[in-house]
């Protein structure tokens, strides 16, 4: 079974690229659980045809854990894919990271954690350390960042580096850096920049991602882009992600760069 986590600056199409990984994945054949670790709880929506499922949270609130089902919580998306939802506090109450947690025990408990390949989307730029949990954890055993060219993006980036270096030193620790998605912003010379990020955080681009509308019109119409538009570039991109990422044996731990020579790095390509 592979587990893997997919970090990266809010705002940066995380979900939307792991809905459409995990979508490419169940259609090689593959038994896929999705579990969205974002307050947010958008990251199964597209797999379940525009639906916000209820989150472990929120369910937790209502009834209590003891009162739970693992179908309260597990539900089938589009082509078998299983999906949960974390969810979070009430705004402005607690730690978000406790959901991660709570959803992580019940899915324990009930047995749920398995699969051909589990695919953790998580909060990326917020240092916490219920986000940190599926690669402290050993839950998720490769880390894919999902950044673009812009500065911010590769910033965010970075410092899941230093987090995955830093569990990287404990004795139990199986977390490990299996590469770079580049989701295109259109910026100057953006896959090049990504690429060399990738290469100086000793690592590689496993996938540059384009700037295309059809991302737009299929979550218009409540679905993923491999279910939307199966024939179309974008999702062929996304066909190669998923080969990538089901035969990647380049794991790595990542040497974060410091700050000056990042923003170096970002104005060279600029």
């Amino acid at each position: 079974m592979k587990q893997i986590a997919l970090y990266g600056k809010g705002g940066i199409g995380k979900s939307t690229t792991s809905a459409n990984l995990s979508a490419a994945l169940s259609l090689q054949g593959c038994d896929v659980l999705q579990i969205g670790c974002d307050p947010k709880r958008d990251s199964t929506r597209m797999l379940m045809h525009g639906s916000f499922i209820p989150t472990v949270m929120d369910l937790v609130r209502e009834r209590g854990d003891a009162n739970l089902r693992k179908e309260d919580i597990v539900h089938t998306g589009f082509n078998g894919i299983r999906c949960v939802e974390a969810g979070g506090p009430e705004p402005g109450v607690g730690c978000a990271g406790r959901g991660i947690i709570a959803a992580f025990q019940l899915l324990e408990k009930f047995g749920a954690l398995k699969g051909d390949i589990i695919v953790y989307d998580v909060l990326g730029d917020v240092v916490c350390g219920g986000f940190a949990m599926p690669m402290r954890e050993g839950y998720a055993q490769e880390i894919y960042l999902v950044t673009s060219g812009e500065l911010m993006s590769l910033y965010a980036a970075n410092n899941i580096c230093k987090a995955i270096k830093r569990l990287s030193l404990r004795a139990m620790s199986t977390c490990r850096l299996g590469g770079v998605i580049c989701n295109a912003r259109d910026t100057p010379r953006e896959e090049e920049l990504v690429a060399e990020f990738a290469k100086r955080v000793n690592s590689t681009l496993v996938q540059y991602i384009p700037r295309d509308r059809i991302v737009q019109l299929a979550e218009m119409n409540k679905q993923t882009v491999m279910e939307f538009a199966p024939d179309s570039p974008q999702a062929e991109r996304y066909r190669q992600l998923a080969a990538c990422v089901t035969k990647n044996t380049r794991l790595s731990i990542p040497t974060p760069l410091e700050i000056d020579a990042l923003e170096a790095l970002a104005l060279e390509f600029m």
